[in-house]
């Protein structure tokens, strides 16, 4: 069974997405002001969150910035207003894994979900496979791709999920050049476009975690007028 918390306070959307995620096998918990879902999201760390924007006392998108400062790193799909544009920009750069538009089909929402969890359930499975030969090691950086887990100098180091498939994307491949639309499609997909500048947010969050000196990194290059690679001379 998987958990879902929900954070939205209409009740109307909240009883109609109830009964489909139900369908699907999930036990469900539910907030309407942002400052409860934080609290339910830090006390429970459920399998999925569902966040809207719009929220008493808390928005959304600073429910999501204090999950993921909280080292939690459940998925997030994001509810927005189909006239809140900046609002799902400013959702994907703290850290939402996706987000749909209001109104939405529940036959969407329903997809997007199972999507998740397929992902969810690859990776667990990855993890309890015996395969090792998944690890890339470029000195004091290791990165175990089957367990998600990253070590830095001997000390573990916490990404977020797209975060994560960024630095395995670039360090799997070396010397490659990606420019920000190239990222966005693998890593987002084709929903995203028009978001390039995303790219630029996770990979400074991503540096500010793994480069001693972001003005001077070591690991994750800017290629000038073009995108980013990893350092092909480690």
């Amino acid at each position: 069974m998987k958990h879902v918390l929900l954070i939205e306070d209409d009740a109307e959307i909240i009883r109609l997405l109830e009964i489909h995620l139900k369908d699907l096998n999930c036990s469900i918990l539910t907030a309407n002001r942002g400052d409860d879902g934080l609290r339910l999201a830090i006390e429970t760390v459920p399998d999925l969150i569902v966040l809207d924007v719009m929220l008493p006392e808390m928005d959304g998108i600073e429910v999501c910035q204090k999950i993921r400062a909280n080292q939690i790193q459940t998925p997030i799909l994001m509810l927005t207003a189909k006239s809140e544009e900046i609002d799902k920009v400013l959702g994907l750069e703290v850290g939402a894994d996706d987000y749909l538009t209001k109104p939405f089909s529940v036959r969407e929402f329903i997809a997007r979900v199972k999507a998740i969890f397929r992902r969810q359930k690859m990776a667990m499975n990855q993890q309890l496979g015996t395969n090792t030969g998944q690890l890339l090691q470029f000195g004091s950086l290791s990165i175990d791709i089957e367990m998600r887990k990253v070590v830095l100098d001997k000390q573990r180091i916490e990404l977020s999920p797209k975060e994560f498939e960024l630095l395995v994307l670039l360090a799997s491949n070396p010397g490659k050049s990606y420019d920000r639309t190239k990222l966005l499609n693998l890593i987002w997909g084709y929903d995203f476009q028009g978001y390039e500048h995303t790219v630029n947010s996770h990979i400074n969050r991503l540096r500010a975690k793994i480069e001693k000196d972001m003005s001077n990194p070591n690991y994750i290059l800017t290629t000038w007028g073009v995108g980013y690679k990893f350092n092909e001379e480690l």
